[in-house]
């Protein structure tokens, strides 16, 4: 069965999936297993060290891939500059460039008339149509259910989709709490043309740079077991819970602002767990879906599944 929407026209991709930026992880090896699989898989491009690393990865998924394939750009993250970066992108032709974290604007004014789709995530309607005025080629939806960096309401996946689809003409993909065929169809059948999903594809085996202990503490998941920190820095993001995340809670709780948290929401701590497994002294992003996962697929036989599981629901509805 064909899923084709605006959005697997616009990529060129075969399904409408598409694998979130997942800052520390998203790099060659899993970008090109995405894009081979039939979805379109991304580089994070912030978080690697410098234009020349940025460069290395691109080169490589051209080596693993000949399929299309984006670089995403948190620029929010930790105020950086993001032109270098971008200067990259745009001389190796990326074929697609996804903005998250902030302003998209002067960013996509940097790729205009340079032949590359652009996407930008968003959490409220009214981000969604200044994306749209912008010049976004589609918007990425992202509900409170979602991993990492959220809106600042809580407004879940469901009934944000339609309503950003009811607001806007440009393709609507939707993101958060979505892992499997049955997400998919929903996310379609509210008006979105495509779903990105980042929890999901960390706990897939070509997502190398993901600790072991990362991945089994997604598939051990019940409904208690993420948290939202960095809400009184009014920076909202969905983690898995354990002591470090209590310490973030306990520190916010009392006020005590982000010289007092910094520490405990850096990068390093992040990479503590996420690299190295130290679950005491560092945090892993995700989602609410996490309690839906349950095995460590390949790319291939995660997308296949996915798509298996839609045309069976596509036959019920029949």
């Amino acid at each position: 069965m064909k899923f084709q929407t605006r959005l697997t026209e616009l990529l060129n991709i075969e399904y409408p999936i598409i694998q979130g930026g997942l800052a520390y992880l998203a790099y060659s090896d899993l970008a090109a297993a995405v894009s081979n699989a039939g979805g379109l898989g991304q580089i994070t491009a912030m978080s690697l060290g410098s234009p020349e690393e940025l460069r290395k990865e691109i080169q490589k998924v051209k080596t693993l891939t000949d399929k299309p394939f984006g670089v995403n750009f948190a620029i929010g993250q930790h105020g950086r500059r993001f032109d270098h970066m971008v200067d990259v992108a745009i001389s190796e032709k990326v074929p697609v460039i996804s903005v998250t974290g902030g302003n998209p604007n002067e960013l996509l004014d940097m790729v205009k008339g340079h032949n590359i789709k652009t996407l930008v995530l968003v959490a409220a309607k009214r981000q969604a149509k200044k994306a749209e005025e912008l010049g976004a080629d589609a918007v990425m939806v992202v509900g409170q259910e979602g991993g990492g960096h959220l809106g600042r309401s809580d407004t879940g996946t469901l009934v944000l989709t339609p309503d950003v689809v009811d607001h806007v003409s440009i393709p609507v993909v939707s993101s958060g709490g979505i892992v499997d065929g049955r997400g998919l169809m929903a996310a379609l059948s509210l008006g979105a043309e495509g779903i990105e999903m980042g929890t999901r594809f960390i706990a897939t085996k070509e997502c190398v740079h993901a600790h072991e202990r990362y991945k089994q503490a997604i598939l051990q998941a019940d409904d208690n077991s993420t948290v939202v920190i960095k809400r009184s820095i009014g920076a909202p993001a969905r983690a898995l819970k354990n002591n470090w995340t209590d310490k973030i809670l306990e520190i916010e709780e009392h006020n005590d602002g982000y010289e007092s948290l910094k520490d405990y929401i850096s990068g390093k701590a992040n990479k503590r767990f996420i690299y190295d497994g130290d679950n005491e002294n560092g945090f892993g992003w995700a989602g609410q879906s996490a309690i839906r996962i349950k095995d460590i697929p390949t790319v291939d036989e995660l997308i296949q599944g996915i798509i298996k599981e839609a045309e069976q629901v596509v036959n019920k509805w029949k």
